[in-house]
């Protein structure tokens, strides 16, 4: 079951306030994937997404290390998987998406086997400028909820 939604920003502020509005209405186990090439905004949106979970320091991405896990109202578990390089490999993730906080994971491709099957995906196309299109596929019927409560409010 999914469903989806597409809407397009004109402002990294406007970006942000998507994030916030998502970030507020999220709970523990819940996972949002984002897709987007460099640049796209990946960062600027979850960067929202963490504030509006409480999370106070700051948030930057983890290429380096793959994941980086912050404190908030529930744990925020940021993953950039861009440089996994089997996607088979055992890391562990399940503990952190069945776990006590909310994840994100960006470059979700490179892990896709291990991924849950509900979670909310999230595409980003640059569309030249401040523009940027945002397409919300929501897997299962928590992030349809999700989705639902987002846009229709």
């Amino acid at each position: 079951m999914k469903q989806e939604w597409t809407i397009t920003t004109h402002s990294p502020e406007e970006t942000a306030h998507i994030a916030e509005k998502l970030g507020k209405l999220l709970e523990k186990e819940d996972v949002i994937t984002l897709e987007g090439d460099l640049g796209a905004g990946k960062t600027t949106f979850t960067k929202a997404l963490a504030a509006a979970l409480g999370v106070t320091r700051t948030v930057n991405s983890p290429t380096f290390t793959i994941m980086k896990e912050y404190e908030g109202r529930v744990p925020f578990y940021h993953m950039d998987a861009y440089r996994i390089e089997d996607e088979f490999e055992d890391l562990g993730l399940e503990e952190y998406f069945e776990g006590e906080g909310v994840t994100v994971v960006e470059w979700p491709s490179m892990i896709a086997e291990q991924l849950p099957e509900q979670r909310m995906n999230i595409k980003i196309k640059f569309c030249g400028g401040n523009v940027r299109e945002f397409r919300f596929t929501a897997c299962g019927e928590r992030y349809i909820s999700l989705g639902k409560e987002l846009f229709n409010a």
